[in-house]
């Protein structure tokens, strides 16, 4: 079975553009879309992983993510899948000759920790 068969997931890819305040010179950071493609997302792991950082607690979720090849991804972007924003922390690497590339991202949300 192919990649193409996998690729069940429709998903957005932005890059970060920054622009300056004209007033006060301040960055505004703005997410532009790169491409929308369907892709194959595995979970890495079943379950969250967290840690506590000066009381409060961060749970990231890893994931890898299939597509086509697609020229021009950086780690510098991220993958929005319906309401999950994640950020690349890993790839692209290309599968086989230019048929996809795959890439491992987190989703990172943060709560006050219980006192």
């Amino acid at each position: 079975m192919g990649l193409a068969s996998k690729l069940r997931t429709r998903i957005r890819i932005e890059r970060k553009s920054v622009s300056h305040d004209a007033d006060y010179g301040t960055e505004q950071i703005n997410w532009v879309e790169v491409a929308t493609v369907w892709a194959e997302v595995q979970d890495v792991l079943p379950s969250r992983s967290e840690r506590l950082a000066d009381s409060i607690i961060i749970a990231n979720r890893p994931a890898r993510i299939r597509i086509r090849y697609l020229a021009g991804i950086t780690a510098d972007m991220r993958v929005i899948i319906g309401d999950r924003v994640l950020h690349i922390v890993s790839g692209p690497a290309e599968i086989g000759r230019r048929e996809g590339i795959e890439l491992i991202v987190e989703q990172y949300s943060s709560e006050g920790a219980a006192p």
